[in-house]
């Protein structure tokens, strides 16, 4: 009897549970077909078959537990408040990355209650974060990253105590952080940058033991770094640049062993280099440049060995002597500091330096690029291109004995005044010259009507003369705003109000054929040539004593400048990026296809390319540029900016259009990254490009494009730049060929970033997809 009371109870029960499963089978049905998130209308569709599709993932029993829509999915943007969410007891993730999504997040979400993964980023949302999100007591992970959600962040998120990842950068959250964060103990990664937090850091933070990751960066947080962020031991990446934080650094960092990454760029933090860091083994990353650090570099530091190790000080006012002693550093930035004393012949295990804008002085070693010791005045070499490129001193010979001090303390004052005595003559000669001049020489002038541009051969011009004399002060050190590898360059206002950039040879440049023939040479190509993305050249005045030439002001320098200043490179956006390197694609093209003959620019790279006020780029100095003569072999000596020249110029001096595509193809690769691609183009014939994806290597400053269109276009730079890179030049496309392509309609790629490698970059599909093709 009571088996067989059993037998009837199980059989109730089993009928209850089987009815339940069913009625949840259809819940979830139900918000399905009405949520409108899925083609019901094609042929194909079946509802039965949802835990086959590809962003459903079902249970055993056939019931929901994981959505996930993202970047690659098919489906129509999705509507957040049109899902039934209470249907859905059994899911354990939604994840809805990347899809367009708009409006807020709906409270409705909060019913939820078995959720553990939330990923809402890279979408358009708006409104603020619903109090209702903090019934997801079972969340372990919430990214909402990359959206423009607003109002503070809520303190009730300490609720959430599972949560080990939490990610709410790139919004529009206002007030401080909230102290209630620190309840979180098993949260390892905290992501609030790019926001508008205000107020300190709180010291509650202490309490984050797990914590791995802390990015607080961009954001307006002030006050002291708290000394209590060194007790969190299992730290490795610490970002907190870019805010308005004082105070010193704390002097016991040396607690992080761990520690890889330290960032506190663009603050206000002062003190001496804390002498812990040398205690750090994995530290590969270290930036406290844009500060106020004093003091002197601590020399152990300095002697670790680390090649993948970047140190960035540079725009402090640190001061005492480069210790004697370099490890093998991966990069090294002291720039703009107080630094004295010589170079150490150590530097050369640096990969990479810029020790420029200090007060360093001797000689330079030869390793040392001139351009990243710029700015010390009392530097100096014997060798005669950077004495005369760069300025710098003649490194004078050992000091003899006494008895020579002797003959010098004599012999100078009398040199003094015959150079004196000399110079008068000259003076008087030149001015009784000067006089006659002026009433027989003809000249050969054109001006416009308000003398602003014009032509001078063999001087005078005067009246423009004279307003480029005025509007820079006789070509006062106050007006220059950069110096080239020949000469410098002024910025002056002409009386009709118009600004324009000049560049100046100096007077014993002018003495060196090889400048005056630079000089001439740029005249001679940029007056037959003209393209909206090629600098205009608004006149010039060619004389032995005096030689400018006169372009078009571009309001933000150079390429170069641009990318390596982190300001500037977040506002240039990826769609300024690709609208850059297509520009300059359309200028090359030009140069070589469209002009009577052929003309090679042979120093294509990021310093000569400049960007006006509305980002749109011109290419600049062809004082190396050649016509090419197709009759003849264009043979010449070797031109070109170190790391952009085409490497079959090392073997052959037959210049052709195709030197200038390798370059183009440096030139766009490092307007993706950010930075010269030294370490791409070494591994690029290695099989490790596999395994490296394309979004790992783009400039890391600004986020990710979420638009299919920008990913596109990102996508397919990196084919023309990679195709363009070739070490065969006769497998490189046509700058004709990169410009067609870059002006053919495409459809959007249906194909994720995150999935795109360096080595399918190279592949045949991809270019045939971009229409790239070798000529």
């Amino acid at each position: 009897m009571w088996i067989a009371f059993l037998t009837i109870c199980g059989l109730i029960i089993g009928t209850q549970s089987s009815a339940t499963v069913t009625s949840q089978l259809q819940m979830e049905a139900n918000a399905i077909l009405n949520s409108g998130w899925w083609n019901t209308s094609e042929a194909c569709f079946n509802i039965s078959d949802r835990c086959t599709w590809d962003d459903i993932f079902c249970n055993d029993a056939g019931s929901i537990k994981a959505i996930k829509i993202d970047w690659g999915s098919k489906l129509a943007t999705p509507n957040l408040s049109t899902l039934n969410y209470s249907a859905f007891n059994n899911l354990e993730s939604l994840v809805i990355s990347g899809s367009d999504l708009d409006g807020t997040i709906p409270k409705e979400i909060g019913h939820l209650s078995k959720l553990t993964h939330l990923d809402l980023s890279h979408n358009y949302l708006k409104g603020q974060l619903p109090p209702s999100i903090d019934n997801l007591r079972q969340l372990n992970y919430l990214d909402i990253s990359f959206n423009f959600i607003q109002g503070s962040i809520p303190p009730e998120l300490w609720l959430l105590k599972n949560l080990t990842f939490l990610d709410l950068s790139n919004n529009r959250f206002k007030g401080e952080i909230p102290s209630s964060l620190g309840n979180l103990k098993q949260l390892e990664d905290l992501d609030i940058s790019s926001n508008y937090i205000q107020g300190s850091i709180p010291l509650e933070l202490v309490f984050l033991k797990n914590i791995t990751t802390l990015n607080l960066s961009h954001n307006r947080l002030n006050g002291n770094l708290p000394i209590s962020l060194t007790n969190l031991t299992k730290l490795v990446y610490i970002d907190i640049a870019y805010n308005f934080l004082t105070g010193i650094l704390p002097p016991n960092f040396g607690q992080l062993k761990k520690l890889q990454v330290l960032m506190l760029k663009n603050n206000s933090i002062g003190g001496t280099f804390p002498i812990s860091l040398t205690n750090i083994p994995l530290l590969e990353t270290l930036d406290i440049s844009h500060n106020s650090l004093i003091g002197y570099l601590p020399s152990d530091f300095f002697t670790l060995t680390n090649y993948k190790t970047s140190i960035d000080l540079s725009y402090n006012l640190i001061s005492g002597e480069i210790p004697s002693m370099i490890g093998n550093f991966r990069q090294l930035l002291l720039s703009h500091n107080n630094l004295t004393g010589t170079i150490p012949h150590s530097i050369c295990n640096v990969n990479f330096i810029n020790i420029s804008q200090n007060y360093l002085r001797g000689p330079i070693p030869n390793c040392v690029d001139p351009y990243r010791v710029i700015g010390n005045k009392d530097l100096c070499s014997n060798i005669p291109y950077k004495k005369i490129y760069f300025e710098f001193q003649t490194c004078l010979p050992p000091k003899k004995s006494n008895k020579v001090k002797h003959y010098v303390f004599i012999a100078l004052p009398i040199l003094i005044i015959l150079i004196l005595a000399l110079s008068l003559i000259i003076c008087f000669k030149f001015r009784h010259t000067s006089v006659k001049n002026k009433h027989a020489i003809t000249t050969t002038t054109t001006t416009t009507t308000n003398g602003d541009l014009f032509c001078v051969w063999n001087y005078d011009g005067k009246i423009a003369f004279d307003d480029i004399i005025k509007a820079t002060e006789d070509f006062d050190m106050r007006y220059c705003i950069g110096t080239g590898a020949y000469g410098s360059v002024y910025k002056a206002q002409l009386p009709c109000g118009k600004v324009v950039a000049l560049k100046k040879l100096h007077g014993y440049e002018a003495d060196v054929p090889s400048f005056d023939e630079s000089f001439r040479n740029e005249v001679r190509i940029l007056t037959e040539i003209k393209h909206r993305h090629i600098v205009k050249l608004h006149g010039f005045c060619l004389h032995k004593r005096i030689m400018f030439l006169i372009y078009q002001y571009m309001e933000r320098g150079s390429l170069f400048t641009v990318l390596y200043d982190d300001v500037e490179a977040v506002e240039f956006n990826w769609r300024k990026r690709i609208s850059t390197v297509k520009g300059i694609a359309f200028a090359l093209s030009y140069l070589h296809h469209d002009c009577t003959a052929p003309i090679v620019h042979r120093d294509v790279s990021t310093s000569n390319i400049l960007l006006n006020s509305e980002w749109k780029a011109s290419v600049s100095d062809f004082g190396t540029a050649r016509f090419l003569q197709y009759d003849s072999s264009n043979r010449t000596i070797v031109a070109g900016t170190i790391g952009y020249i085409a490497p079959e110029l090392a073997y052959t001096m037959a210049v052709n259009e195709k030197c200038d595509v390798y370059s183009f193809g440096v030139v766009a690769l490092e307007t993706l990254v950010g930075k010269h691609p030294e370490d791409i183009l070494a591994s690029l014939q290695s099989p490790s490009t596999q395994s490296i994806k394309l979004c790992q290597v783009l400039d890391q400053r600004i986020p990710l494009p979420n638009n299919e269109i920008v990913i596109r276009d990102i996508i397919q730079v990196a084919v023309v730049a990679f195709a363009c890179l070739n070490l065969n030049p006769r497998s490189r496309p046509t700058m004709k060929c990169v410009s067609e392509s870059f002006a053919t309609e495409l459809t959007p790629l249906k194909t994720l970033l995150s999935e795109i490698s360096l080595q399918q970059l190279l592949s045949q599909e991809l270019k045939a997809l971009f229409h790239i093709v070798n000529h």
